[in-house]
């Protein structure tokens, strides 16, 4: 028999003290409080008990009856109470109980029932025993299950509420160790389908994963949409030890779709379930990464709950009786501010590109992101906001924005461009040792001379340079509702520091969305907080700030000099009007040749920064970019 333990059915009685007694007595009253309360502790000893037929039957067997109807809800939360007065009609009483489960999910089944007892001469009152006792609908032979009622998923949308996902088909491609029959060959027809369509699968530690898995099972490799399933479907069908499932996941319009920021929604992982077994259960969706991971719990909604009585059939069946439900609630949308058009611009411009690359762009007016975009790998670390690198020369917006806010240099103040200047034993070239010689210092801007900044640096000094980075919102506290990196500047604590940091080098480090921020401000002639997600809105979304005019407005022309006449012409006859902006080149490794590039600008009301990790010069790998970017725009 099984006892009533802390770490059973907990199962609470709310009755009047002083009612206590046992069958036998006059008052039928306390023989229902005798049962619940016997019911509760696992020893119904002082309670007497006839079938519905009139039998007598064991008390111990009355309790394993009742512990072998609880099914699923054995280890749920009970509490049972006397309702109301026995009603006596003879030698027959009925007496009102209430009952309440604590099911899954914190969600609560109440109802009422009925201990019916009965009169035998010297024996007193008798608990009429059967399974309607424990709930009106249950029969001999059933048992309480729980069922999950799945909620509605909400999904992403734009700031108009369109989707930006939506269910799609997809096939997983996996493998089945014990009928891999040469691994190696299948390696190598496996790659070689995966780049057809340009997706890139990582498969250098396959031979591990096979090795240590078991012979049954799943090694899940990749989800393809069934349109790139489809035209692969003949190269990796017939290979020995693959195998493919079908199935319907919530997906952006295309694979590389601000993938990083939106992340995914799958079917729960052993992990997943493991750390949230109170949340979830094999078969939910759960996102992971981006938008859906950060706010899964609005998405996914809460689940409902439904208990119901089964029993199984002659045949062997099982048949289910519905007997409470819980509705589920469904998820809330998340609505966010990226554009389709301009998303769809900005994945296409990387695609390209072989090299880990970024692209941000804002909308000036209001800092709307309107895209967010990295590659090759659009589901990898999301660089294009949390990444945090040298900015190079494209840091020469914001110190020039000091020195012009300042005074201390106009556009057409002559500054020295020599090949080389030595600061503290320290010596900063230009790149391709360019020199300018004595120069308006718009044209040491277009040019990108870092000797003309170095020679500046005495003259913005720290404090300029954080006071113009501040205005500009690097390193804010602003808030666009997922992780992002606002930027981190040098404390020019040293001579050498402070040189290297006017023109973007030494310990200052950005992201591309808080160069593309900054970059979006001079054009604003304020700063605006970059905003994306718009519901649920995040707290301290950040502050705006007014920027000097007339710097901005110098500024503003020195940057179309860096299109018409400078280090980044390639962009002068780009469509859609004038291109703003400036070139970088970041050194990030002391001894190496090998640098990011670099673009910031902006076109119209679409500010934007792009970023090529080991991409060199900016005018090699990011302003091609920005080139197809805005020509893609324009169309």
């Amino acid at each position: 028999m099984r006892r009533a333990t802390a770490g059973m059915t907990t199962l609470l009685l709310l009755t009047t003290a002083g009612l206590a007694g046992c069958s036998g007595d006059d008052d039928p009253q306390d023989t229902v409080v005798a049962f619940l309360n016997g019911w509760k502790s696992g020893d119904l000893s002082k309670v007497g008990f006839v079938t519905s037929a009139g039998a007598k039957i064991a008390a111990a067997d009355v309790l394993t009856g009742i512990q072998g109807f609880y099914g699923d809800l054995k280890d749920q939360p009970l509490a049972v109470s006397v309702a109301g007065d026995p009603a006596v009609s003879g030698d027959l009483a009925t007496t009102p109980i209430d009952v309440k489960w604590t099911l899954p999910g914190n969600v609560t089944w109440d109802y009422k029932s009925t201990v019916r007892m009965t009169k035998q001469n010297s024996d007193g009152w008798q608990v009429i025993w059967e399974p309607a006792v424990l709930q009106p609908e249950l029969e001999a032979g059933e048992k309480f299950r729980l069922r999950r009622v799945a909620a509605q998923r909400g999904t992403i949308v734009d700031a108009n509420g369109k989707a930006l996902v939506g269910p799609q088909e997809v096939v997983v491609i996996g493998l089945y160790p014990e009928k891999i029959k040469d691994l190696p060959s299948l390696t190598k027809s496996l790659t070689a389908a995966f780049t057809k369509i340009g997706v890139d699968v990582d498969l250098k530690n396959l031979k591990d994963r096979v090795a240590k898995a078991d012979p049954e099972d799943f090694i899940d490799l990749v989800s393809l949409r069934r349109a790139d399933y489809d035209k692969i479907r003949s190269s990796v069908r017939p290979l020995p030890g693959t195998v493919f499932r079908e199935e319907t996941r919530q997906l952006a319009p295309t694979r590389a779709f601000a993938r990083a920021l939106l992340g995914t929604a799958d079917a729960a992982t052993k992990d997943d379930l493991e750390k949230r077994p109170a949340e979830l259960a094999v078969g939910d969706v759960v996102g992971h990464g981006g938008l859906q991971e950060k706010y899964d719990q609005q998405l996914r909604g809460a689940a409902g709950v439904s208990v119901v009585v089964s029993a199984e059939a002659a045949d062997a069946s099982t048949e289910e009786k519905p007997i409470f439900t819980s509705k589920p609630v469904d998820g809330k949308n998340v609505k966010v501010t990226i554009d389709t058009a301009t998303q769809n611009a900005a994945d296409q411009a990387l695609a390209k590109q072989k090299q880990p690359s970024s692209l941000v762009a804002l909308r000036i007016s209001d800092g709307a992101v309107l895209a967010v975009a990295n590659g090759p790998d659009p589901g990898g670390v999301n660089t294009a906001l949390t990444g945090q690198v040298p900015p190079g020369s494209t840091y020469k917006m914001v110190s020039a924005y000091g020195l012009l806010s300042s005074g201390k240099v106009t556009a057409d103040t002559v500054v020295e461009c020599p090949k080389t200047r030595t600061v503290d034993g320290r010596t900063f070239k230009n790149s391709h040792d360019e020199e300018l010689g004595k120069t308006p210092f718009h044209v040491d801007f277009a040019k990108s001379c870092n000797t003309a900044f170095v020679g500046l640096a005495p003259q913005l000094g720290a404090d300029g340079l954080k006071q113009a980075s501040t205005a500009l919102g690097i390193g804010g506290t602003w808030n666009i509702g997922v992780d992002v990196f606002t930027g981190k500047v040098s404390d020019g604590a040293s001579a050498t520091e402070l040189a290297a940091a006017t023109f973007g080098q030494g310990s200052t480090a950005v992201s591309p969305i808080a160069m593309a921020a900054a970059t979006a401000a001079v054009a604003k002639g304020a700063f605006q907080p970059p905003k994306l997600v718009l519901d649920p809105a995040p707290a301290a979304a950040g502050a705006t700030g007014t920027l000097d005019a007339k710097a901005v407005t110098a500024l503003r022309s020195m940057m179309r000099e860096v299109v018409t006449g400078g280090t980044g012409t390639a962009l002068k006859g780009v469509p859609g009007g004038e291109v703003y902006g400036k070139t970088g080149t970041a050194e990030f490794a002391n001894g190496s040749d090998e640098t990011h590039s670099w673009f910031i600008g902006y076109q119209g009301d679409v500010a934007f920064a792009v970023m090529v990790q080991k991409g060199g010069a900016g005018s090699e790998a990011a302003v091609p970019i920005v080139k197809d970017f805005l020509t893609t725009l324009a169309k």
